[in-house]
């Protein structure tokens, strides 16, 4: 398996003044192999730490932060010396042992020579409760499910997911027919490694779904370990919402629909908790287009999406058989498995914050805005073919974007003030 992701932390291994490197993410979105993977292929040596219940390691931490000594310890639990320049060293679970994230500040400063990622499915969480870490003297990567180029690679279309890349819009035209059937496989499969794994090598639908449901599974076994006894039938009660919230064809959060009478102020540490693990997407709204788009956020209004499309697809029970009938699996579920499938792939993008836009009256919605910083670029999601775009020429006529973005399942078309995106070339905007 390819991760984009790989690209990124072998730029931090050449950095000059390299910080210890905190990668972020949900449960089994890789984090671990992610890791693993790079020690392999950037690395003599690996030396791998898992926190979870090891007392040994919390012992080491306990006592005083000085480096050498935690090397030293180290090096007595691994068996070997640890030679700096050519090891990398994983600590995993790292929010199981606050202290070993306490220690990276005392890396950075005295022993900057080592080369430290560290991953934990849960240290969202564990920083937000005030584990302390030291600001500045770490870097934080985040890790998602695989992207549908990600997706592309892993089952076998290397050439299509480079010629994605190289921005052949006649060529990937020309073979349009074989991205669409990849990008409906995508919108049921998803971006699950596991699940991504296991289709790979054998192409059964029906195994991909009782992965996803174990998956499912796991993270509401999780709400009960991990999350305060007091919250815990609140995240349940969001987590299962979030469908019928999509199901909409106003996707904005209703507390309503949780619980008859339900106000936010109820429900906030359950957002936060479910945002925090990784698990969910919060996407604000905003009600004007201005630069930075964060200054006109409506704290009050925004959509959840869950993180990853072929969960969703699990969760509302979409069928196989809507993989071979047309555009049915875009259209299905009032298309809320396209605004999930874009936003997903939008989230890997690293430059991007992502809102959505109403005005006053409600008369004008735009599924996404994206701030990259120096533009915002408008953008569309339709999951048929039929493109009226009322909303989106409203929009440009008040706010006159340098470009506007409509995607959708038509070819490639650039226009006078509105560009024509397929949606699996969305990665790409």
């Amino acid at each position: 398996m390819i991760r984009l992701a790989l690209q990124q932390l072998l730029i931090w291994k050449e950095k000059k003044k390299r910080k210890p490197l905190i990668i972020e993410g949900a449960r089994q979105v890789g984090k671990t192999w992610l890791m693993k993977e790079f020690g392999k292929q950037a690395y003599q040596n690996t030396v791998y730490i898992n926190f979870d219940s090891n007392p040994r390691m919390k012992n080491l931490f306990a006592s005083d932060l000085d480096v050498k000594r935690i090397v030293m310890g180290l090096e007595l639990y691994v068996g070997h010396k640890i030679d700096p320049a050519n090891t990398l060293l994983i600590f995993d679970e790292v929010q199981e042992v606050p202290r070993a994230l306490s220690s990276l500040k005392y890396f950075y400063e005295n022993a900057p020579e080592y080369h430290i990622v560290c991953a934990g499915s849960l240290l969202g969480i564990a920083l937000h409760n005030g584990t302390s870490f030291p600001v500045g003297k770490v870097e934080f990567l985040k890790l998602y499910p695989l992207s549908f180029r990600e997706f592309l690679m892993a089952t076998e279309k290397e050439q299509y997911a480079e010629l994605l890349v190289k921005n052949d819009v006649a060529m990937i035209t020309a073979f349009k027919d074989i991205y669409v059937e990849a990008l409906k496989q995508y919108c049921y499969i998803g971006g699950m490694p596991e699940v991504v794994q296991n289709f790979s090598d054998n192409q059964d639908f029906n195994e991909v779904r009782n992965i996803q449901e174990r998956i499912l599974e796991a993270y509401e076994q999780d709400f009960s370990k991990h999350a305060p006894n007091e919250v815990v039938p609140k995240i349940r009660m969001i987590w299962n919402s979030i469908p019928s919230q999509l199901a909409k064809e106003n996707r904005k959060f209703v507390y309503g629909l949780v619980r008859e009478g339900a106000r936010a102020k109820d429900y906030e540490t359950a957002i936060m908790w479910l945002s925090d693990c990784g698990l969910i997407y919060k996407v604000g709204r905003v009600n004007q287009a201005g630069i930075p788009l964060k200054a006109y956020e409506d704290l009050k209004a925004f959509k959840l999406f869950v993180l990853d499309v072929g969960l969703l697809s699990c969760m509302v029970g979409l069928s196989q058989k809507t993989l071979l009938d047309g555009n049915r699996a875009f259209v299905e579920f009032k298309g809320a498995l396209t605004e999930q499938y874009v936003l997903q792939q939008l989230k890997t993008r690293l430059d991007l914050n992502l809102y959505y836009y109403t005005n006053d009256r409600g008369l004008c919605e735009i599924d996404f805005i994206v701030d990259n910083g120096e533009q915002i670029i408008p953008l569309e999601v339709k999951a048929e073919v039929n493109l009226q775009a009322k909303s989106l020429k409203t929009y440009c006529e008040k706010y006159k974007p340098e470009i506007a973005v409509r995607t959708s399942m038509c070819d490639y078309k650039q226009e006078d003030w509105l560009l024509n995106l397929p949606l699996y070339m969305i990665e790409l905007i």
